[in-house]
C-alpha cells in the first residue's frame, strides 16, 4: 500500500491537528474527554459507515490521526480498549444485536471497556482459563466466577469482556466463551488495583464471584472464545501502533537532550547506543507502515511486539544511564503517602521493565512465530 500523501490526507491532518489544538489543553478529565472526542466523531474513524456515529477515514487518514493525537496535549485514552479492541471484534463475529447495542456507545465515548483475559494462573499461557461462566437456569443468564489480573483500566471501565470456560470438563483452547460482563455488580465484580514499582496503579486484579452476563451477550458462538480471543489479539498491533511510536520519538528526544545537558553524548559508547535507538525507531516504523499495509504475514504482530518491548527497555536503561549518579537520587522531602517520586527518566526504566511481559511475553511471542511462521513442531505443555 501506498502511504504517500495526498491532498485529501494533508486537509485531514489540518483539520484533525486544529481541533486537537482548540479542545485538547481544555479537557477535564478523561472520561469527559472521551464523550467530547465522540461527539466530535474522532471515535471509531476506522470502523465501516454503520450508523454509530463515528466519521470514516481512510487507512491513511487513521495513521495521521494517530500521530497527531500522540503528538497534542491530549490526555491518555479512556476508551482505547473498547474502540481498537472490542469493536473489531463485535464487527468481524458480533451478531447485528450485539452492534447496535454496544458500538454506538463506544463511538460515543459513554462505554468503557476493560479486557478480562490473563489470569493468577494463566497469564501468557491463556489456554489455562480457569474462569468459569455457568448458564443460569432459565438459560437466559451466565454466573461468572474467577479472578482476572494485570486488567489495564478496570477501575475506569463499564463493561469488561471475559474469556471463561462454559463447559466445565474441558481442558486448553477448548470449551471456552467470550462474554460480555457489565461492571457494575456491587458483590458480585470487585475490582482491586495493583501497586507497582513505580509507586502508580495502572493495573488492576478483577474478581467476579457469581456475576452476571445475559446470554445474548456471548460473542462468537457459545465454546468457540477461544477463536474469538485470537482474532481481537489480531486487531492489538494495528494502527494504534504508529501512534506509540511518536510517542516512543517523544521519550527519545527528551534522552537525547539530557545526554547533551550532561556530557554523556561525548562518550562515543553512549554515542553509539544512542544512534542505535534512533535507527531502531526508525525501522519499527517502516514495518509497521508495511504491516498495515497487507505485507506483514501471519508473524507480523508478534515481531512487531518482540522489537518494541526490547526496544523500549534499552532506551529506559539508557535514560538512567545519560543521568548518570542523579538518577539514583530520590525525591527530596519524603512523606509516608507519598514514598517516593520519580520523574520520567527513572519512571521510563521501572516502568519498561514489564514491556517484554505485558500484552504477550517475549517467550509467547517467539513460540508463535516459531510455530505459525517457521512451522516448527508445537510445544509440548508440561514437559521441561
Amino acid at each position: 500500500m501506498d502511504f504517500a500523501p495526498v491532498p485529501e490526507d494533508d486537509a485531514f491532518r489540518t483539520e484533525a491537528r486544529d481541533w486537537l489544538a482548540a479542545n485538547a489543553p481544555h479537557a477535564p478529565d478523561r472520561r469527559i474527554w472521551e464523550r467530547t472526542l465522540g461527539a466530535a466523531g474522532w471515535v471509531g474513524i476506522g470502523w465501516p459507515e454503520g450508523g454509530y456515529g463515528n466519521r470514516t477515514a481512510t487507512l491513511t487518514q487513521q495513521v495521521v490521526w494517530a500521530e497527531e493525537y500522540a503528538r497534542s496535549a491530549a490526555p491518555p485514552r479512556s476508551g482505547h480498549i473498547g474502540e481498537n479492541l472490542l469493536a473489531p471484534t463485535l464487527l468481524a463475529h458480533g451478531t447485528p444485536e450485539q452492534k447496535a447495542r454496544f458500538l454506538r456507545p463506544i463511538a460515543a465515548g459513554t462505554e468503557l471497556w476493560c479486557q478480562g483475559y490473563s489470569e493468577p494462573g494463566a497469564g501468557s499461557d491463556l489456554a489455562g482459563v480457569r474462569t468459569r461462566a455457568e448458564l443460569a437456569a432459565g438459560g437466559r443468564s451466565y454466573r461468572v466466577t474467577g479472578r482476572k489480573i494485570w486488567t489495564s483500566l478496570a477501575h475506569e471501565a463499564d463493561w469488561c469482556f471475559v474469556l471463561a470456560r462454559t463447559d466445565p470438563g474441558s481442558t486448553r483452547h477448548r470449551g471456552l466463551s467470550f462474554l460480555l460482563v457489565p461492571m457494575d455488580q456491587p458483590g458480585h465484580v470487585e475490582v482491586r488495583p495493583i501497586r507497582q514499582m513505580t509507586g502508580t496503579s495502572d493495573f488492576n486484579e478483577v474478581c467476579f464471584d457469581g456475576a452476571q452476563a445475559r446470554a445474548e451477550h456471548v460473542v462468537g458462538e457459545v465454546g468457540d472464545g477461544w477463536r474469538v480471543a485470537m482474532s481481537l489479539l489480531g486487531f492489538e498491533r494495528g494502527v494504534s501502533t504508529l501512534a506509540q511510536q511518536i510517542g516512543f520519538a517523544q521519550e527519545l528526544g527528551r534522552v537525547l537532550r539530557t545526554a547533551v545537558e550532561t556530557g554523556a553524548a561525548e562518550d562515543p559508547v553512549v554515542r553509539d547506543r544512542l544512534v542505535g535507538l534512533w535507527a531502531e525507531l526508525r525501522a519499527m516504523r517502516w514495518n509497521a507502515l508495511r504491516t498495515l499495509g497487507g505485507s506483514g504475514g501471519p508473524g507480523a504482530p508478534s515481531a512487531a511486539k518482540l522489537l518494541w518491548a526490547g526496544w523500549h527497555q534499552r532506551l529506559g536503561e539508557a535514560a538512567v544511564l545519560v543521568r548518570g549518579a542523579a538518577a539514583g537520587v530520590g525525591p527530596v522531602e519524603w512523606s509516608p503517602s507519598a514514598p517516593y517520586e520519580l520523574d520520567d527518566a527513572q519512571h521510563l526504566f521501572l516502568f519498561s521493565r514489564a514491556d517484554t511481559i505485558y500484552g504477550g511475553t517475549d517467550q509467547i511471542q517467539r513460540t508463535i512465530i516459531a510455530e505459525r511462521v517457521l512451522g516448527l513442531p508445537r510445544e509440548r505443555k508440561g514437559v521441561v
